[in-house]
């Protein structure tokens, strides 16, 4: 059974046009292989606990010598990779919040970027280790930063890509929709045109 991982993360609840888009593009993505399972992670209404000094100390503990609240915290990142791991398609929701993601996708970034689990390092350098997987990537923003003056700041597709990259997920569709704080018709704009692409990503798949 193929399995999509939905990861939305935007605070604006209904609101918001990253999680409408993600969640269309899932869905069609199980239309397109009946059985397919989506689990969905709100990262907005769920958010992860920030790595803190049990996190840090605790992913090098043996288990069997971990403290409660190690015990707890790494027992959270070993779900969230595991979840990962047994994702055939990734669709990863987020705003450009201050030219970047929102600080909850990146708290889960956090807990998924784990040696050993989801890279390692060997003679001849880092080896991502979560292969196989194709990753979409909705990106709203309320101006353009897809070219044009305000492309230097757009840091959250690099880093999302570079990350992604380096954990091994390589095969990474963009999906933006950018422009929807310019009035509503450049809003409605932006909205349906990566409505419409979903529908073509999907066909592809």
């Amino acid at each position: 059974m193929s399995s999509i991982l939905l990861i939305t993360s935007s605070p604006r609840g209904s609101a918001s046009h990253s999680t409408r888009v993600a969640t269309e593009l899932a869905l069609k993505l199980q239309a397109k292989k009946p059985g397919a399972k989506i689990t969905t992670r709100d990262l907005a209404n769920n958010p992860l606990p920030h790595i803190d000094a049990d996190y840090a100390t605790g992913i090098y503990t043996p288990a069997e010598s971990r403290s409660r609240q190690q015990q707890s915290v790494v027992g959270v990142s070993d779900a969230l990779v595991d979840e990962l791991l047994a994702a055939d398609a990734i669709v990863i929701a987020t705003g450009l919040i201050n030219f970047n993601i929102s600080s909850t996708l990146k708290a889960w970034i956090d807990h998924i970027a784990r040696a050993g689990k989801t890279f390692s390092y060997g003679a001849d350098g880092p080896k991502g280790l979560v292969t196989g997987k194709k990753v979409y990537l909705v990106i709203a923003s309320g101006g353009v930063y897809s070219s044009g003056p305000a492309a230097s700041f757009d840091h959250a597709t690099p880093y999302l890509k570079a990350t992604l990259g380096f954990l091994g997920m390589t095969d990474v569709e963009v999906i933006r929709i950018e422009g929807v704080a310019m009035g509503p018709e450049a809003e409605e704009k932006a909205v349906t045109s990566a409505l419409n692409l979903t529908g073509n990503l999907a066909l592809a798949a």
